[in-house]
């Protein structure tokens, strides 16, 4: 890619941190949050997000917009993607399961804050992809796993943070368990046209309690369950 248009997407991931900031701002009577972590906005704008969309749709990728990429699924608005990261409160050692890993964009943002990156997939030709990417972008804290992320990934388990970037009803049980106590799970769930964006913390006793975060629009959370 030439000097010139790595320098037009530098400036238009600039301006997109501008306004996940702006949203920010506008959105902090529900989320509470004015600001998000300055390490968060880091990322956000360290991230190259066009290398994780669909190559026509690289002139729109830092458009605040969900954007299509393929098999009914979408990446996710970067306001949102940043929110729910924020969310999850990352420590530098924290290792992470993500469930929908789409073509990777949010597990390269992961993966810049914390140690160990687990992600799951349900679509075989999206978590291939998504490897190569992410591979080539040189992650090598990144394991991407086909297979049901309802399940989640047991044999990794338990994480200290989870986040799930596709809507279930309910969410999955097998998600809780293999939070630790102490850990956080940022997740979409209820009815198509009834969504919420939740945050879930399970306390040292093993209780969970959750908070609804702001009203969303995610994809169906696919599962074999």
């Amino acid at each position: 890619m030439s000097e010139t248009a790595e320098s037009e997407f530098e400036n238009m991931r600039e301006e997109m941190v501008e306004v996940i900031t702006a949203y920010a701002l506008l959105s902090s009577d529900r989320t509470q949050k004015e600001q998000f972590d300055s390490r968060v906005m880091e990322a956000i704008a360290q991230v190259p997000r066009h290398d994780y969309v669909p190559n026509e749709l690289q002139d729109v990728a830092y458009a605040n917009i969900p954007l299509p990429i393929g098999h009914g699924k979408t990446i996710s608005q970067p306001f949102i993607v940043a929110l729910m990261t924020d969310l999850l409160e990352l420590q530098e050692d924290d290792r992470v399961l993500e469930i929908g890993t789409g073509l990777g964009y949010q597990a390269a943002i992961l993966a810049e804050l914390v140690e160990q990156v687990y992600t799951v997939e349900i679509i075989e030709e999206l978590g291939l992809e998504a490897a190569e990417r992410l591979g080539d972008a040189g992650y090598g804290n990144i394991q991407v796993k086909i297979g049901d992320g309802g399940q989640g990934w047991p044999e990794n388990g338990a994480y200290d943070k989870v986040i799930v970037t596709a809507a279930p009803e309910l969410v999955p049980p097998a998600l809780i368990e293999q939070l630790r106590p102490g850990g956080r799970l940022v997740i979409p769930a209820g009815l198509e046209d009834q969504q919420q964006l939740m945050l879930m913390e399970k306390e040292m006793t093993g209780r969970m309690s959750s908070t609804e975060i702001i009203p969303v629009v995610f994809s169906r959370l696919i599962t074999a369950h």
